[in-house]
C-alpha cells in the first residue's frame, strides 16, 4: 500500500435531514441507516482503507464525537481524530489536516471524503481516487470526483467542465451553485455538468500553497502553529486560535478561486444519504414498493414507504402511500416523504416546544 496516500474523512456534520435518527449528540455518520450491520463511518473507512493505509487515515470531527469515532473505529489510535472545537465550516480543517499529513510527510497525497456517503463499487471508487492521485503527484493541481447527473437536481452544486478537453480528468470551467429546476435542466442539456460530490483530491504541498495565495489569513493563523503540530502541544494551540478562523467553506475559499481545478467523472454509482427519500431509493423495497430498515411489516394497501423502527419491531401499516415512518424510543415520525426537505423545520418546532433534548 503507498506510504504517500492520505485520506481526511469528515464526519462533523450533524444530518439534521435524518432526525429523529440523526440528532445533534449522535449523527447519522455514526448510525447503520442502510440495515447493513455497519454504520456509514465504518463503511467510509473500509473504503479509503482499501487503497489508504490504516494509520494514514484521519477522522476530521467535532470535539463532542471523540469518543463516538474511537468506540466505531477501534483501529484508529487518537492521534488520527483531528477535533475541531468550533463548528468552521470545511476550509479552516481541511487546512489543519493537510498542514499535520505536511508536517508528517511532504510528499503527502490526501483525499478528503465525507463519511455519509453511499458507493457500492469500491474498487471503482478506488480506482478513481487513484487515478486523480497520479495527476496530483505529477502536477499542481486540485482534483475532483464529479457525478454524473441522472436528474436535474436543484439539491447539488455542479461542476461544469471544458468541452473541448479530450483526457479523462478534465479541465474544470466553473463550479455552479445550486440552481432552479430550469436551469438545472439546461445544464444536463449541455452535457459538460456533474453533481458535486464534495470528494476532493490533491498534494498537501499543493493545497497548502493554494491556502498561501487565496486565503493568506487562515494559512498564517494555521501556520504560525506548525511547530505545535502531531506534538502535545498541538491541543492548545488549536483551543485558541481555531475559533479565529473565517466561517468558510473549500468551495468558496479556494476551489472558486483557483484555475487549476480538474474534474473526473465518477464510474461508481453514488448517493449523498442526504435525506430519508435518498436513502429509501438505495433500499431494497417489498413487494409494495416500501423500503424496511430493521422492521417487521405488516402492510395493507401501503406502497412507497420508507420505514425504520428498532431492530425486529412489528409495524403494521394499512392505506399510507408515500410515508416517511421513523420510530426511536422517544419521538415517532410519521411524514409525507414529498416534504421531506421540511423536516429541518419540524425539528426546530420540536426544540421551540419540547426542548433540546429532543434534537
Amino acid at each position: 500500500m503507498n506510504k504517500n496516500y492520505y485520506a481526511v474523512l469528515m464526519a462533523g456534520g450533524v444530518g439534521s435531514r435524518f432526525w429523529p435518527i440523526s440528532t445533534t449528540d449522535y449523527p447519522k455518520q455514526f448510525h447503520d441507516m442502510l440495515g447493513t450491520g455497519e454504520t456509514l463511518i465504518q463503511k467510509t473507512f473500509q473504503r479509503l482503507n482499501k487503497f489508504v493505509p490504516t494509520e494514514n487515515i484521519l477522522i476530521l470531527t467535532n470535539e463532542r464525537y471523540n469518543d463516538l469515532v474511537l468506540e466505531q473505529l477501534p483501529m484508529v489510535s487518537q492521534e488520527q481524530v483531528v477535533l475541531e472545537p468550533a463548528m468552521r465550516n470545511t476550509a479552516p480543517c481541511i487546512l489543519y489536516a493537510a498542514l499535520k499529513i505536511q508536517k508528517m510527510n511532504p510528499n503527502g497525497v490526501m483525499i478528503v471524503a465525507p463519511s455519509d456517503h453511499w458507493i457500492e463499487d469500491e474498487e471503482a471508487f478506488a480506482a478513481d481516487v487513484t487515478a486523480c492521485f497520479d495527476k496530483c503527484e505529477k502536477e499542481k493541481v486540485l482534483c475532483t470526483l464529479g457525478i454524473k447527473p441522472t436528474f436535474p437536481n436543484t439539491g447539488f452544486g455542479y461542476i461544469e467542465f471544458d468541452k473541448s478537453d479530450d483526457n479523462q480528468i478534465k479541465k474544470v470551467n466553473q463550479f455552479r451553485e445550486k440552481p432552479d429546476y430550469k436551469t438545472a435542466k439546461e445544464f444536463l442539456v449541455q452535457g459538460n455538468f456533474l453533481w458535486n460530490a464534495g470528494i476532493f483530491m490533491w498534494s498537501v504541498r499543493t493545497i497548502v500553497d493554494a491556502f498561501k495565495e487565496y486565503q493568506s489569513t487562515q494559512f498564517h493563523l494555521f501556520h504560525d502553529g506548525l511547530s505545535c503540530l502531531n506534538t502535545s502541544e498541538e491541543k492548545i494551540f488549536i483551543a485558541e486560535n481555531y475559533p479565529k478562523a473565517e466561517n468558510i467553506s473549500i468551495d468558496y475559499a479556494i476551489l472558486e478561486k483557483s484555475d487549476a481545478i480538474f474534474v473526473l467523472e465518477a464510474t461508481f454509482d453514488w448517493n449523498d444519504l442526504g435525506t430519508w427519500g435518498s436513502l429509501f431509493d438505495k433500499l431494497n423495497k417489498d413487494n409494495m414498493g416500501n423500503a424496511v430498515v430493521n422492521a417487521q411489516l405488516s402492510a395493507e394497501d401501503a406502497t412507497g414507504n420508507m420505514i425504520r423502527t428498532p431492530k425486529d419491531k412489528i409495524v403494521v401499516v394499512d392505506g399510507l402511500k408515500d410515508y416517511i415512518i421513523v420510530d426511536k424510543e422517544e419521538v415517532l415520525l410519521i411524514y409525507p416523504k414529498a416534504k421531506e426537505q421540511d423536516i429541518k423545520k419540524v425539528l426546530n418546532s420540536v426544540k421551540e416546544n419540547f426542548g433540546d433534548k429532543y434534537a
